[in-house]
């Protein structure tokens, strides 16, 4: 072994698994070994989710909401006090650029715990008043109370921000964690376990078993019986799985999943803008984001030079090394993944797409040659039934294609398994309202993307997940609601 090594970090403590294993990270900026990282198993599982029922039934179940969410506050701060080591730790698991990880992953890492700490402190309950059969008065009230042990499952494209964004309002309800961050990002996971102990949160209260999914730590870890509820960000088909695992036990599941975005452009859209947002949508990250535009239609009059535009914005993006200032794209998060993307970019072709921009894998200088780097990359001219404008391909890409009006547009937008989200570029109010109820997504963006209040409910339909998060609708899948009635 060589470089860092990531440790279980369990019960307030970092251990290494028993007996010993290991696997490699490699960086996908250069492909350099980065390190190795603890392979975990039904052992170190079992410890995690044992340390976190002691301190659900010990200091932190009996500890005050005030005392819980100043704990919170002061995660929040500590994680901005050690910006720096967050931020390093991130762009080496992603390669993806300083500039963007700065700005939006650690911040919104920080963020998390505040918005939620603020939440529970103001999530209003019910109360009723009622007169019984014997003429009596009767009150009912509501009280939220802690899920549990909860098994959290985390992706590898934004690995800080996602996962707070559940470690946080679990934690905050009273609830106690496991969890199990991607093989590909250990970096962030493990330093929040550093700060968690800095802080003074009690042990067992937040844990991380590292390991990848299926017959290692995420299968033991959502098929333990000391779990309460699961909440996996992910593909579809791993939360199909972990859906039917959940069935045992009758536990709850949060899935927030895949999904294949459009992105739908009138002729009265303010036009550089919508080029703007539509380039964001497609390639921010690499195109590793659920909510990113791979489906783009524009309609007829303005489609020959959206697309013109849209390529011009493509093929400024320099890819670099993430601390290079000019850096406009990373690396995908791992050769491995950039095979499954290039397999997308060949079926374009064979489909009998026209390769606008991109299609490739870039030029680049010999130290990072061994890096995940792929062109960012635009098609026309494929059928709705292609596999590559029906199936995630999670990488910098999009297919445009041409409508002539809101009938059709609806129509080729809801041809899809998945409904996460889409944005809409127009400048007419009442064309934005009639789309706004009429696209099937979880969330839909007019005049912007990538924008969202944190208090507001964020999720997908169909095959792009159940249940929503954000403000109390987070808080509702992270406690029981009970009702107490007293007779006078």
């Amino acid at each position: 072994m060589s470089g860092t090594i990531f440790l279980h970090f369990i019960d307030n403590a970092f251990v290494a698994s028993s007996p010993e294993q290991y696997f490699d990270k490699r960086s996908p900026v250069d492909g350099s070994l980065m390190g190795s990282i603890a392979e975990g198993g039904a052992a170190e599982v079992d410890a995690a989710v044992q340390a976190a029922r002691r301190a659900l039934e010990g200091p932190w179940g009996r500890m005050s909401l005030a005392k819980r969410t100043d704990m919170l506050y002061a995660v929040a701060k500590e994680i901005d006090r050690r910006f720096e080591d967050f931020l390093d730790a991130e762009v080496a698991d992603t390669g993806k650029p300083r500039s963007i990880a700065s700005h939006v992953d650690i911040p919104r890492g920080a963020a998390n715990f505040r918005v939620f700490a603020d939440a529970v402190k103001n999530v209003p309950t019910e109360f009723f008043e009622m007169v019984t059969p014997e003429g009596r008065k009767a009150f009912n009230y509501s009280v939220r109370s802690p899920k549990g042990v909860i098994a959290v499952i985390c992706p590898w494209n934004l690995p800080l921000l996602l996962m707070t964004w559940k470690v946080a309002p679990a934690l905050a309800c009273g609830n106690t964690v496991v969890v199990k961050p991607s093989e590909e990002t250990p970096g962030t996971a493990t330093l929040l376990g550093e700060v968690m102990r800095t802080v003074g949160v009690p042990s067992g209260v937040y844990n991380v078993v590292h390991g990848l999914g299926a017959n290692s730590a995420g299968e033991h870890l959502t098929r333990h019986p000391g779990v309460d509820a699961i909440t996996f960000t992910g593909e579809s088909a791993t939360g199909s799985a972990i859906m039917k695992t959940a069935a045992d036990g009758v536990r709850p599941v949060s899935l927030e999943l895949g999904g294949k975005n459009p992105g739908i452009v009138f002729a009265d859209c303010d036009f550089e803008a919508a080029v703007a947002g539509i380039a964001r949508a497609s390639f921010l990250n690499t195109g590793q984001v659920c909510l990113g535009t791979e489906r783009v239609y524009v309609e007829r009059p303005i489609f020959e030079n959206f697309v013109a535009a849209l390529k011009e914005k493509a093929e400024a993006m320099r890819p670099g090394h993430p601390s290079d200032k000019g850096t406009g794209i990373g690396p995908l998060i791992s050769l491995a993944h950039r095979e499954k993307v290039l397999r997308y970019y060949k079926r374009a072709v064979e489909d009998g797409a026209t390769v606008v921009s991109g299609g490739g894998i870039p030029q680049m200088p010999d130290s990072l040659a061994g890096g995940a780097w792929i062109q960012p990359t635009i098609w026309t001219g494929l059928a709705e039934e292609s596999a590559v404008v029906r199936e995630e391909i999670f990488g910098p890409c999009c297919h445009i294609r041409p409508f002539d009006d809101e009938e059709e547009v609806i129509r080729l937008a809801n041809h899809t398994p998945y409904g996460l989200a889409a944005t809409i570029w127009t400048r007419d109010v009442g064309r934005s309202f009639r789309l706004g109820t009429s696209i099937t997504a979880g969330i839909i963006w007019i005049n912007s993307w990538f924008l969202r209040d944190l208090r507001t409910p964020f999720g997908g339909s169909k095959q792009s997940g159940i249940g929503r998060e954000g403000g109390v609708h987070s808080l509702e899948f992270y406690t029981e609601l009970r009702n107490v009635c007293v007779a006078t």
